[in-house]
């Protein structure tokens, strides 16, 4: 805990910022692995509706989340601007489908705020905080709470 806690007060941080929809969100870069073009993934039987299958990333199988389904906004209807955000969950490594990348941005911790208390608990596990960024709203996404618990998709 006191290793996040030092990384937070150290200030500035970068966010990897994409779009879903008309919807800006991000996430912390140190979570992001590399940033791949859409690829097509293979269903898996039975899996959650946001898991649109899994893809082969260089001998790995690699989940690919639907992040506008698994956040509420219906299935994504991929188009070339489409990219997957490999990201690492912990000890898992997982795609994120979304609309594509906006930039890159550089932060301090005083510009997020709190997830405004209307938003219901399960708004509030994903979405750790909201900023004003430039005259957008970004939301900033908790990488860690994207799968449920012990939902090894891997294995």
């Amino acid at each position: 805990m006191s290793e996040h806690h030092e990384k937070e007060s150290a200030g500035a941080r970068e966010l990897v910022a994409f779009r879903i929809g008309e919807q800006e969100f991000c996430v912390d870069i140190m979570s992001v692995r590399e940033i791949r073009g859409f690829a097509a993934a293979t269903p898996l039987p039975h899996a959650p509706h946001y898991v649109t299958g899994v893809i082969n990333l260089r001998g790995t199988v690699l989940p690919i989340v639907d992040l506008a389904a698994r956040l509420g906004f219906g299935k994504t209807q991929p188009t070339a601007r489409s990219v997957t955000i490999v990201v690492a969950m912990g000890a898992q490594v997982v795609g994120l489908l979304v609309d594509g990348v906006s930039d890159i941005l550089t932060v301090t911790d005083d510009l997020l705020q709190p997830t405004p208390d209307v938003s219901s608990d399960l708004a509030r596990s994903f979405v750790q905080g909201v900023m004003a960024f430039e005259g957008r709203m970004i939301s900033l996404i908790h990488v860690d709470n994207v799968l449920p618990p012990k939902m090894d998709l891997a294995a």
